[in-house]
Formats: C-alpha cells, structure tokens, sequence
C-alpha cells in the first residue's frame, strides 16, 4: 500500500501541470500516511528544474552507490532528469525495504522484477504504475493462486461462532504482534494457510477487510469452547475435532 501510493504520488509529480518535479530532499521523514494515502508533507524542496546540457555526458544522475547516464535533448536538458531522480530515491528508501516482505510467494517474483527494474532504472515512472497495478489487480482477484487440491473439506464450519483461543499462535507476516492475522482472498487459501502451519488447528474469517477489501482470517493453534459471533465463521480441522465436543 505504501510502494503503491508512493508511486502514484510520483507519477503525478512527473505529469504535474508545472512540468516534472523533483523532490530534492527525499526522505522517508519528509512523508505521512492520511486516509490510506501516502502525502509530502514539505515541498519546500521541491523542483521543475532539470539539469541544463550540451552533450550527454552532462547528464550523469549520481547516488552515493550508482550513477547513471542519461540523455542530453535537443532543448539542451538532460532527459527525465526528474522522474528518475524521484525513481531511484523511492528504490533505495521504499521499495528495497517493503517490497521483499509480505507479498504471497506466487506475486513475490514480479515484485523482484519491479525492485530490479527501478534498482536499474530500466523502468520509468509509468512502466512502475502499470506494474504496480497488474500486481495489485492479480492480488485482488485472487488470480495469483495456483491451482491446489481443495483442503476446506478437511474442516468443519460453524457460522456465527468464534474460537476462544487456548494456546498462543504466532506468525509472519501477521496484522496483529499478539497472534496470527492474515489477509486471505477466500476460505480455501485460509485453509491451505492454515494447513501449512505445523500447529495451526483453526481458523476464524471475520467480516473485518483490509484495504485491498481482501477478509482477515485468525489462524490458532488450539481452541477450546465456541463463543457466538455473528460476524465470524469458524474453521476447524475434522482432526483436532470430534463429533462428541461439536
């Protein structure tokens, strides 16, 4: 959500009405989160100039680890100066730290070729947007997930009921540092989730959504007595289960 906004925070600086812009002192602190949406909260620093040129070798974008060379136009300014600038600082301050985690293992290779590609800056502001928003829409849809043997029949459902959790179960990446809280496109990805963890026995889907509008699922390792919830239903392994305590 982070990388997203920012990109599209950038995209629109590099098609402002006032040309591209750069935002010369860009650090992490220079930015905030409000509804969901990443804001600058100082354009003091902030730029339309681009380099003037007289041949190519005017136009080296140099960072403390990479330099890159760009082209000098016709109009004797080094091209898209700007953009990349933005570009590169959004990589090396954004992109390498947030992007690596978290994502479900299918979409991590395309967000590597994102990281790889504005790592180069073989990508321009608009080729990030567009893959951006592919990896978004793939993680929306549920598109991504593979086709898997269905593992919901090996649990039991109880609509409106909830879990009292026995023991702790933690994971990574979770919602919540106090137990394990995921994202989950449907059910039957909760239940492989779930069938993946050595100790995970259940699972609770709760009407709560994050901001994808994908449902947060609870994973646990034990449970105890069922409490009603009308806003849950609970998942629990016909294993750790019987027909007596149900």
């Amino acid at each position: 959500q982070i990388c997203l906004s920012l990109v599209k925070l950038l995209f629109y600086l590099a098609h402002s009405p006032l040309g591209s812009i750069a935002l010369l002192d860009f650090q992490p602190r220079q930015f905030v989160m409000v509804d969901g949406n990443l804001k600058v909260t100082d354009m003091d620093d902030a730029s339309t100039e681009e380099l003037s040129c007289k041949e190519d070798n005017d136009c080296t974008l140099d960072f403390p680890t990479k330099s890159f060379p760009l082209k000098c136009s016709v109009a004797g300014k080094c091209e898209g100066i700007n953009e990349k600038k933005n570009l590169f600082n959004a990589y090396r301050y954004f992109f390498t730290y947030l992007l690596p985690h978290s994502a479900p293992p299918a979409l991590r290779p395309l967000l590597s070729d994102i990281l790889n590609a504005t790592g180069d800056l073989r990508y321009g502001i608009n080729e990030t947007l567009r893959a951006f928003e592919k990896v978004l829409h793939l993680y929306k849809s549920g598109l991504y997930l593979q086709k898997r043997p269905l593992l919901l029949k090996d649990y039991i459902s109880l609509k409106g009921f909830r879990t009292v959790e026995g023991e702790g179960h933690k994971c990574w990446p979770s919602y919540s540092h106090l137990g394990c809280l995921l994202s989950i496109h449907s059910a039957e990805e909760a239940a492989a989730i779930c069938n993946s963890q050595l100790r995970c026995q259940s699972f609770i889907v709760t009407q709560h959504r994050t901001w994808t509008g994908r449902p947060l699922a609870s994973f646990q390792s034990s449970w105890t007595d069922l409490v009603p919830d009308t806003n849950a239903v609970v998942y629990i392994k016909r294993s750790a289960s019987s027909g007596e305590r149900l």
